[in-house]
C-alpha cells in the first residue's frame, strides 16, 4: 500500500505529490516515512522510505534531490549519487522519468510545472530562501529550459502556518526593510510576538513573478502531528532529531 499523497488540483495528472509522515518504516520520533538523509535515522530505513515515496508518485522512478542549505541556488537535475548531492535549494528538469525531491519539516516545498514545454521544478523555501527569492530563481531556470512563466503552475505544500510560526521583532524587521508592504504578512501573537504567514508571503512572491495559476494546500506541519514532521514542534519538545517529509514532481515516461 502506497503512502498517502496530497496533490495540487492545477497539476492534473502530472506525476507529483506532497507526502507526509505516514506509510513508511522508520520508528520512534521519526516514524514513519522519514526521507531525510541528515536526520540520523537508519540509512536502510530512509532508502526504503524514499522508494515507497517514489512509487506513490511515479513507480520505479529515481529521486534526484539536493543538499538543502536555505539559499536560493537552483540546479538542473543531474545524475549525482545521494552521497554526493550538490548544495542547492531548488531543481529543474526537462528529463522524463525522474522525480525532483525536496525535503521539509516546516519550510515550504513549492512545486512548478509547464506541461506544454515539458519542464518541471521544485524548491525548498524556508524564510531565508523565500525572502532571497528562491522561487524567482526557480522560475528563471525553468525558462532557460523552454518554460513560459505565463503557463507555469505552482503549488505550495505542507508548511508551518501563521498560527504556529512565532518570530521575534528582528525577524519581522528583515522583511519590512526589504519591502514595507511585507508587514501585512505578520500578525500579533498571544505572547506579544509577531507571527509570520510564510505561505501567504510565497503566494505574493509567485504572483509578483507573473504566475497566475498558484495554489497553497493550507496544511500546517506544526499543528498536524499525525500527518507531518515539524522541526519547530520537535524543538519545543527537546527531541534529539526530527524526520523530514518529501515532495516530488516529475515528467511521465514517454
Amino acid at each position: 500500500m502506497n503512502p498517502p499523497v496530497w496533490r495540487a488540483r492545477s497539476f492534473g495528472d502530472l506525476p507529483h505529490g506532497f507526502l507526509g509522515r505516514a506509510g513508511g518504516v522508520s520508528k520512534g520520533a521519526m516514524a514513519s516515512l522519514n526521507c531525510g538523509w541528515g536526520s540520523g535515522d537508519d540509512i536502510s530505513l530512509i532508502v526504503e522510505n524514499r522508494r515507497r515515496a517514489a512509487d506513490a508518485v511515479l513507480a520505479g522512478a529515481p529521486i534526484v534531490s539536493p543538499y538543502q542549505v536555505h539559499g536560493i541556488e537552483v540546479l538542473e537535475a543531474g545524475d549525482w549519487a545521494d552521497a554526493d548531492r550538490p548544495h542547492a535549494d531548488a531543481l529543474v528538469t526537462d528529463r522524463p522519468g525522474i522525480l525532483l525531491g525536496i525535503l521539509n519539516a516546516d519550510c515550504a516545498p513549492v512545486l512548478f510545472a509547464d506541461s506544454e514545454a515539458g519542464v518541471v521544478g521544485a524548491a525548498h523555501a524556508g524564510w531565508k530562501g523565500a525572502l532571497g527569492g528562491v522561487t524567482d530563481t526557480t522560475i528563471a531556470a525553468m525558462e532557460k529550459l523552454g518554460a513560459d512563466r505565463g503557463r507555469i503552475v505552482a503549488a505550495i505544500g505542507p508548511t508551518i502556518a501563521r498560527a504556529s510560526y512565532e518570530v521575534d521583532h528582528g525577524f519581522m524587521a528583515r522583511f519590512c526593510e526589504a519591502d514595507p508592504d511585507n508587514e501585512r504578512f505578520f500578525a500579533d501573537g498571544p505572547a506579544g510576538k509577531p507571527h509570520f504567514d510564510l505561505p501567504a508571503y510565497l503566494l505574493q512572491r509567485l504572483a509578483a513573478a507573473g504566475l497566475t495559476r498558484i495554489e497553497a494546500l493550507g496544511l500546517d506541519t506544526y499543528a498536524r502531528e499525525e500527518d507531518f514532521y515539524s522541526y519547530r514542534r520537535s524543538t519545543h519538545r527537546d527531541e534529539p532529531s526530527y524526520g523530514r517529509q518529501i515532495s516530488l514532481i516529475g515528467l511521465p515516461r514517454p
